[in-house]
Order: C-alpha cells, then structure tokens, then sequence
C-alpha cells in the first residue's frame, strides 16, 4: 500500500465512520483513531510521510473555519471570561504543571523542552470535543463553551509553544522576547484577519456565481493562516478572526442556494479533514514506538505521569474556575457557563487532545542550532502521544456513558421556547410584509386568504405548539392534502427528470443542453 491508497482510505473511512458512530453511539473521530491505530499494526502499511510544517496549515484552517460557522461574534463576546479562563489561563496552568513533572522525571530534559511538551498537550482538541459533545446531546450551553475554548485555547498554546522551542534550539530565553512576541503575534493576526475578512467581503460581493463564492471561502482561511504565519503572527487566531468578520458581515438572507450549498460543501470539508487527520493519529503510532525501543518501560511510565498530570489539573482547574465564573455570571446573564457540577464535570472529561497536540509533537526539531540532536525528542513524542491516545479514546469512548451516567443532557425545554419565540416573531414577520403589499396592490380575495394563511403556517411549521389543538389539528389536516399535494408533484417532476436524462445518450442529443434542462427541473424541484 503506498501513500495515495493510503490517503483514499483515510477518505473512505472518515465517510463510512459517520452512519457507523452513529449507530454504536460513538463519536466518528474516536472510531478513525482507532482504525488508524488498526491500519499501523498491519505490516503492509507504510509509515505516514507528511511533513510536519505541512500538518498544522493543511488541517487547522479549514476545520477552524467550519467550526466558526457554527458560533458568532456576539457569541463570542457574550462568553468573553469563560474563554478567558479556559482558553488562556488553563493552557498556562496545565504548561506550566506538565513541564515542571516532566523535566524532574524525564532525565536529561531541559526546561525549555519540558515547557514545549506542556504546550503541545495543554489544548483541548475543538473538533473532538464538539463532536462528541453533538454526538450525545449536551446541553447548548457546554457545547458553547467547550467550542469557545477549543477555538482559542490552540492560540495560546502554538505560541507557547514556538516560543519554548526557540528557547531550545538556541539555548537563550528572554522574558520580554517572549511577552513582547506574544504580544505582536496577536495584534498581527487580528490584523490580518480583519483586513482578509473585509477584503473577501468586497470579493463575494463582486462574485454572481455560488460556486465561486465558495470557492472563495475555501482559500481564505489558508491564505489567513500561511499570511500571519509569514507575517510574524498567529496563523490560528488570524483564521478565527477572519471568520468571524465573515460571518458577521456577509448574512444574506435572501441567499438561499447559496446558504445550503455553502452550509452542505462547509460540512463535507469537515467530515472528511476531520476523519483524515484523526487516523493520522492512530498511523503515526509507528514513528511513535519507533522511537521508544530502548527504554519502552520507563517511558510508558513517564507517559502515565504526565497523562495524570494533565488530567488532574484540568479537574483541579475547573472547580474554583466554574465557581468564579458563577460569580461573575451575575454580571453577565447572557454568558454561557456551566450550573452544576455534574456538568463540570463533563467538562472536565471533555478535555480531549487530538489535531494540534499531533502536529506540534511532529514538528519537534531534530537538531539544535549548534548541530547537536534536539535534548529529549523521542520521550517528547511518546509522551505527547499517550496524553493523545488516553485522553481521546479512553475520556472519548466512556464520555457518552459518563454523561447518561450523571443525567446531564440538553435543555430541551429551553430549546424549544426559544424555537416557538423564532417562529412567532417569523410568521408576524411574513403577515406584516402581507399587509404592506396589500396598501399598494390589489389583491383578489382567494389570493389574500391563501397568503394570509400561508404567513401563518410559516411558523406552525417551525413550531407546530404555538396554537391551540383545534387549530393545530385543521394544520395537520391542510398539511396532510399538502403531502399528497407534493408527493404527486414529485413523482410528476422525476417522470420529467428521467424522461431528459434518457435523452442524453440519444444520437443527436447535445449534454450540455440536456444537463441545462435538468438544470433547470432539478431548481424547481428544490422549490
């Protein structure tokens, strides 16, 4: 098997790991670590060869970009502490812990690569723990936060990160080197992302075609992220900003193809970057044992120590954490935090790594500037990798299980008041808009009762509860002729599709004019 079979594997099974999590109940980022964990024992398996300095721009910015799709700027700002206190001050915490027990157990480990190890296994992995937290049915509120700091907390770590191997590499360390590269890193990429944002916003409106607009969107979060990366800046944070700028200003409600199509090309891209880097995971596990075969025992122990470490700390974290934020919260009613501890606790088993930690663990040095081998290189990425393995497949498969254990799930009461408030004020929306074309247009009766009672089925079809049973019931009944209505209407319309395609492979017949027609049905069946 070479590389590019490889690959179409991966492909394949991300696609394939999707019905199938669904149905055992599993995450599909745990089942393509697992497979990948399974394809690295066989012995017609090639060792993976991608370089590392292509991992972190190749799988980062796409799967970041999708990811901020699902939240928005006020979100954002409405969760601005809980972040903080997540996405910043833990990643410093949980770096600060690891490198301290891994350069008084690991002999030979200098500070500076003890606290490059602690950044490459501080952040929380976003894509993991948002889809083992959609797969099982949190509440909103904790997929919230754990998106928040799963968007930000790679920020902190990545820069920690390049900072401590400078160190390294080179043998000096500066306080205000550090605190000063920190700083210009954020404020570059908030610039480019800005700038980048706006720039496309220009771009898309220049832009007729949806596929192109698409097209679009799939290079900017490379080019923000290579951008800020030459520039001296976060290639993460400059992706998250220029996202979110995109989200905030490009809302079109009237774009409805463009919307779907977008929505549906958005969520393929993360299925499949997704299933891919996770069975990289589980692939690299040969250049892991690769490099333990002198001393796997002591190793395997010092990886134990470390994966305790970065465990309890998370958990030792968050309980004066969610209290503070509790405090705080009387500020802020609108902030997303955790209202027990039952669900801190979930939190803290969500704390899987994956993507990031992987990436930075490849992307250790060889070699220092002086030519000798980098101190501790091999312990690094074998600890890296049990901190990867434990916490993502051991805290991933028993998260479901610990989540119905405790009987955290989602507020679906809540969910659905706020549903029924959306499809109110949409169906009060449509009538008024009635009744303004009703002042400058004359319209036959028949037709001002049917749009009248269209206005109102807008909502009921949202949220059926939002009327009382008799007029629920005469819905369900004008809903049920609506059925047979348009179920006849597409057997119709496939008669019609079926009928232009045959003629496709007619002597004579032009494809293109005959895939222009069914264009053309295909449009109308949609509507």
């Amino acid at each position: 098997m070479d590389q590019l079979a490889l690959l179409l594997a991966l492909l394949i099974g991300a696609v394939i790991s999707v019905p199938i999590g669904e149905r055992l109940g599993l995450p599909a980022p745990v089942l393509m670590t697992l497979a990948g964990i399974a394809l690295a024992l066989l012995p017609f398996v090639p060792n993976v060869q991608v370089p590392s300095d292509f991992i972190l721009p190749l799988v980062l910015p796409p799967l970041l970009y999708a990811a901020v799709q699902r939240t928005s700027w006020r979100q954002f700002t409405a969760n601005i502490r809980p972040i903080l206190l997540l996405a910043v001050a833990l990643v410093f915490v949980t770096t600060a812990a690891v490198a301290t027990v891994a350069s008084a157990i690991v002999p030979g480990l200098p500070i500076a690569a003890a606290v490059a190890l602690g950044a490459l296994v501080a952040p929380p992995d976003p894509v993991a723990a948002t889809a083992v937290a959609g797969s099982i049915g949190l509440p909103r509120r904790l997929v919230s936060i754990l998106e928040g700091e799963g968007l930000f907390n790679d920020v902190t770590a990545i820069v920690l990160y390049h900072v401590a191997i400078a160190a390294a590499v080179t043998g000096t360390f500066s306080w205000p080197v550090a605190a000063g590269r920190l700083v210009l890193s954020g404020v570059v990429a908030v610039v480019v992302g800005l700038v980048l944002g706006w720039l496309t916003n220009k771009l898309l409106g220049l832009l007729d075609d949806t596929t192109l607009q698409i097209g679009l969107t799939l290079m900017v979060p490379f080019v923000a992220y290579v951008l800020a990366e030459e520039l001296l800046g976060s290639g993460v944070l400059a992706v998250l900003v220029t996202a979110l700028s995109l989200a905030e200003h490009t809302a079109d409600a009237d774009d409805v193809r463009g919307r779907l199509e977008g929505n549906a090309f958005w969520s393929i891209v993360d299925t499949l970057v997704t299933g891919v880097a996770f069975g990289l995971i589980g692939l690299e596990l040969h250049v892991v044992f690769g490099s333990a075969t002198a001393h796997l025992g002591r190793m395997i122990s010092w990886g134990a120590v470390i994966v305790a470490v970065v465990v309890g700390v998370r958990l030792l974290y968050l309980l004066p954490a969610t209290w503070l934020a509790k405090r705080l919260h009387r500020l802020n009613l609108q902030e997303d935090i955790p209202t027990s501890w039952r669900e801190t606790v979930v939190m803290w088993w969500s704390g899987m790594r994956g993507v990031a930690s992987v990436a930075l663990a490849l992307a250790i040095p060889t070699t220092k500037d002086n030519g000798d081998p980098f101190p501790g290189r091999g312990e690094m990425i074998f600890i890296a990798f049990a901190v990867i393995m434990v916490t993502l497949v051991f805290q991933g498969l028993s998260l479901p299980w610990l989540v119905k254990r405790l009987g955290v799930r989602s507020d679906t009461d809540a969910e659905r008041e706020l549903e029924r408030s959306l499809a109110i004020r949409a169906s009060k929306a449509a009538r008024r808009r009635l009744k303004d074309i009703q002042e400058v247009e004359e319209l036959p009766e028949d037709v001002l009762e049917r749009m009248s009672r269209s206005a109102f089925e807008i909502g009921v079809r949202i949220s059926p509860d939002m009327v009382d049973e008799e007029r629920h019931q005469a819905y369900l009944k004008r809903a049920e002729r609506l059925k047979s209505v348009q179920r006849i209407q597409r057997e119709m319309m496939s008669a019609a599709r079926h009928e232009v395609l045959s003629a496709r492979n007619e002597p004579g017949s032009d494809p293109e004019i005959v895939d222009r027609v069914l264009r053309h049905l295909d449009v109308r069946s949609l509507r």
